[in-house]
């Protein structure tokens, strides 16, 4: 039965993101939510009907069929895959921010800022609940004061929302299911509207127009750390991804005077989530 039982967790899992079909044409908050949720729910059944098999052991009946080892296996073997895969990924990440911390400091705009001796622009907030936030020589010898307080403000807005410790968990998750139908697209599309949210937020500090000429600037350059620890105003991705940028930046002049980000979600936008114990709900019936 518990072989069962996972299966059908599997294929659930493969049909929510196999038909996930882009969110381009709804608002910022609605594309975020329906865009996590079908990143986030896959591997959150997956985790949990593996959490249900071990607690309900290999013996036993559930309902009228009996349980068998090979689930309790898979269970075990996923849940250590997915021990180790977190395990490799903080310690990448906790390396290279320990190299961060070796580079010298200065101050911009009231802030510390690590400098990274390179004629390339960039620049990124690196780690996880307090990231460090760095910037290249390059940068500095390249943009104006009035843009390098633009580029500064969008970090700020990574800082702000916490980016770095958010993808550090949604990378964890994007690598243990690269394996289901269109993870890299979805992954790809979250740290899209990532940066979407940060642009706003910089240009209600800033300006939009030099938000978006900061970009044309330097968003072409190749990207120095992974995006799971790393939130960089000059990331590369798909080829569209600048032109949303730019697009929604635009925008932002359009409607001049509009200071709102987006309606903060309440909690009733994350019943979804509940969907997610739906396998634990199978321990009664174990016997």
């Amino acid at each position: 039965m518990h072989l069962i039982v996972l299966l059908t967790i599997f294929a659930v899992a493969w049909g929510l993101r196999y038909t996930w079909a882009g969110t381009d044409r709804v608002s910022w908050i609605d594309r975020w939510q329906r865009t996590l949720a079908i990143f986030l729910l896959p591997p959150l059944l997956l985790f949990t009907s593996a959490i249900a098999i071990i607690w309900m052991g290999p013996h036993g009946r559930m309902v009228w069929v009996g349980n068998d080892w090979l689930s309790y296996c898979v269970g075990i073997g996923f849940l250590g895959f997915a021990a180790l895969s977190w395990l490799k990924l903080a310690g990448s990440g906790w390396q290279m921010l320990s190299q961060i911390r070796t580079y010298p400091t200065t101050e911009l705009n009231g802030k510390s800022v690590r400098i990274l001796d390179l004629p390339t622009p960039y620049s990124a907030q690196i780690g996880f609940w307090e990231p460090e936030l760095v910037v290249t020589q390059g940068l500095l010898d390249t943009l104006s004061t009035a843009h390098l307080e633009a580029v500064l403000a969008h970090e700020q807005a990574h800082y702000r929302y916490r980016d770095t410790w958010c993808f550090f968990w949604l990378g964890w998750l994007h690598q243990m299911t690269t394996w289901l139908p269109q993870t890299e697209a979805i992954w790809q599309e979250l740290l899209m509207l990532r940066e979407l949210r940060a642009d706003r937020w910089a240009s209600i500090q800033t300006d939009p127009l030099l938000v978006a000429e900061a970009l044309l600037s330097i968003v072409q350059n190749t990207p120095i750390f992974p995006d799971n620890i790393c939130a960089a105003f000059s990331q590369t991705a798909p080829a569209d991804r600048l032109t949303q940028r730019i697009e929604a930046l635009l925008d932002r002049i359009e409607i001049n005077g509009n200071n709102q980000i987006e309606p903060s979600q309440n909690l009733a936008a994350w019943a979804w989530l509940l969907v997610a114990v739906l396998p634990l709900l199978a321990v009664p019936f174990h016997s």
